[in-house]
């Protein structure tokens, strides 16, 4: 079965991130929200890994949903090279379609990660800044502004398409849009949708030419009704599909 057909068949559209740490809660909400028009896939965090284990849980989303599994290992790639192949196989094994790479350890540790990502036959989805005030150094962290750039780069050699970015810095986005328009199929998935203060018309409208796709979270799974709050935001999505 192909778990990247919705994902690959819309432009635009949003991504559930699961960051609950109870199966059973995770159950229902899929149960709520997976029939929704313009809902691509779920990222899978560490709570619910930790607590059960990747296999089992990709098991329990496979009971509910045929759409694309992100696995977010917040956030995978940072590790010394050696480490890149091992933690392929095992996530590859349990059955995702997709990991969340923040190659922030060097080149070498980036060419690992997602070279053998790619090489493994799942996506390589790459980022390198989180939707936090704080993270780059401009902004009272530790990590250079450059860094995104300079990873995109990097990882577009090979091989990889999908990239992230947060949804709260629309000049980024705009930026990464303007790098990456002219390198064919290319999706930006835009985290920060909600309570950190991403909005996806304005993070949407910012890359025009590139598949767009909000990674949400409490947005729709701590909503009063995730069905609805899930239905809305994908509708916000696919307006800029049908706008095409």
């Amino acid at each position: 079965m192909n778990h990247l057909a919705e994902l690959q068949r819309r432009r635009h559209g949003i991504v559930c991130a699961c960051d609950l740490d109870d199966l059973d809660a995770v159950s229902r909400l899929l149960e709520a929200i997976d029939p929704v028009e313009g809902l691509v896939g779920y990222k899978l965090g560490s709570l619910l890994t930790l607590r059960y284990g990747l296999a089992p849980v990709v098991s329990a989303f496979r009971k509910v949903t045929t759409k694309t599994l992100f696995y977010d290992h917040q956030k995978a790639g940072l590790d010394i090279p050696s480490m890149g192949a091992g933690y392929v196989a095992v996530c590859r094994d349990a059955g995702v379609d997709a990991l969340i790479l923040f190659p922030l350890g060097g080149p070498t540790a980036l060419d690992a990660f997602v070279g053998e990502t790619v090489k493994a036959g799942l996506l390589p989805v790459v980022g390198g800044a989180l939707p936090l005030r704080d993270y780059l150094v401009e902004g009272g962290g530790f990590v250079a502004g450059s860094a995104l750039g300079r990873i995109t780069e990097r990882a577009l050699a090979l091989g990889a398409r999908d990239f992230i970015v947060p949804a709260t810095d629309v000049a980024t986005i705009r930026r990464q849009a303007t790098t990456l328009a002219t390198k064919g199929t290319v999706r930006l998935f835009l985290p920060g949708i909600g309570p950190l203060g991403g909005d996806i018309t304005r993070a949407f409208s910012a890359a025009p030419a590139l598949m767009t796709y909000a990674i949400i979270g409490r947005a729709i799974y701590a909503a009063p009704d995730p069905g609805e709050a899930a239905r809305r935001l994908a509708a916000e999505a696919l307006a800029f599909e049908a706008a095409r």
